[in-house]
């Protein structure tokens, strides 16, 4: 299952369709597109040793708590996902929202609105995944400022990477799955990696 259908099942669409103000089918297609973007932003700047530091530092900081078990959207600090979308997309944030506005019939406004929403949900939803499988071991050597700079490949993006589909796939669906994560990353170019580098 790819990154974002998971994320997809713990959150309550009708709830964030409320708090969206808009219908439940336009806000999962907002979840459809801010995920991937969000993802490929943080494994865009994790490719730089001060950008896999911080995102190292940030998931120390967040716990999987708000995914497991289905997400609370009122436990959601939305002033900390406003910190975390600036720090993923710094001053390409105006752009990224224009763009996957563009896809949401031009509702930049919806985009500005979900992005904190979704952050601190996909922070803690990659914290869970770090902390409890075969990653569970890089955050230490990533803040010592081992693994940046180095031959071989960041285990922070190549987590991403995998969640994003980047990896071999092992069916049809999931290369359908990351086809689509990965149109929305090649249309938002070079607005990844924006920000803390």
């Amino acid at each position: 299952m790819s990154a974002v259908e998971d994320i997809l099942q713990n959150v309550d669409i009708d709830q964030l369709a409320a708090q969206l103000g808009v219908d439940p089918a336009t806000a999962e297609e907002g979840v459809r597109q801010a995920v991937p973007a969000l993802l490929g932003g943080m494994q865009a700047n994790a490719q730089d040793p001060a950008g896999a530091a911080s995102l190292a530092g940030a998931l120390g900081d967040h716990s999987p708590d708000l995914v497991e078990g289905g997400v609370d959207l009122d436990q959601v600090d939305v002033h900390d996902g406003e910190k975390i979308v600036s720090n993923i997309f710094g001053g390409s944030q105006d752009q990224v929202a224009q763009t996957l506005g563009g896809n949401l019939g031009g509702n930049q406004s919806l985009v500005r609105r979900l992005l904190p929403l979704l952050a601190p949900i996909v922070l803690s939803y990659l914290a869970k995944h770090v902390q409890g499988g075969k990653y569970g071991n890089i955050l230490g050597p990533i803040l010592a400022g081992a693994g940046g700079g180095g031959s071989g490949s960041n285990p922070l993006t190549d987590l991403l990477g995998s969640l994003l589909g980047g990896g071999r796939s092992a069916s049809f669906e999931d290369d359908q799955q990351g086809g689509s994560a990965n149109s929305i990353l090649d249309m938002l170019g070079g607005l990844l990696g924006g920000g803390r580098r």
